[in-house]
């Protein structure tokens, strides 16, 4: 752990203050991929589960000083990408060099390289977060992984399609 500073040290009791649910200083491990993420870190689904990560809520609970040296190890950790290494990767599906590729294309991607998704995650990721495909096909590829990268959650509506906000009474 003498390899995290100060900061580090901070930040991390602080975002494990926050899904530390119960407030006993103890977080599900089932959590432990979400407070990663929320430490800017890019975890894969393997390394979380090598981490002590688990599948099932319940199963296991982590304490602060458990977890600050996983922190650690996810932090030196370079089997996880960035924004930018996922855009130059999806690059490479645009012919025209104009930032749109196949949305067929993406929606092959992810079926079938690195952690494969099933096809109830993709359909599900690109009704999400996928922009509708123009008349040729095309899909705009930056703003799809800004939305995956930012922390997708099928909870959160697509920005532009946000109920507005319900307008407040007029005084008088």
């Amino acid at each position: 752990m003498s390899d995290l500073s100060k900061n580090d040290v901070e930040r991390a009791s602080f975002a494990f203050s926050i899904y530390d649910f119960e407030g006993k200083g103890k977080i599900d491990a089932f959590n432990l991929g979400d407070l990663l993420r929320a430490l800017n870190s890019n975890p894969t689904l393997a390394t979380i589960e090598k981490l002590g990560g688990t599948k099932k809520k319940g199963e296991k609970l982590l304490t602060l000083e458990e977890f600050l040296p996983i922190y650690s190890q996810a932090k030196k950790d370079k089997d996880q990408g960035a924004y930018e290494d996922f855009l130059e990767c999806l690059k490479l599906y645009d012919k025209n060099e104009n930032g749109l590729m196949l949305g067929a294309e993406l929606t092959h991607t992810l079926l079938a390289l690195g952690e494969k998704l099933d096809d109830s995650e993709v359909a599900e990721v690109t009704k999400d977060c996928m922009d509708p495909e123009d008349d040729d096909g095309m899909i705009p590829y930056a703003a799809f992984l800004r939305r995956m990268c930012d922390g997708w959650d099928p909870k959160r509506p697509k920005p532009g399609t946000e109920e507005p906000a319900p307008e407040a009474p007029a005084e008088g």
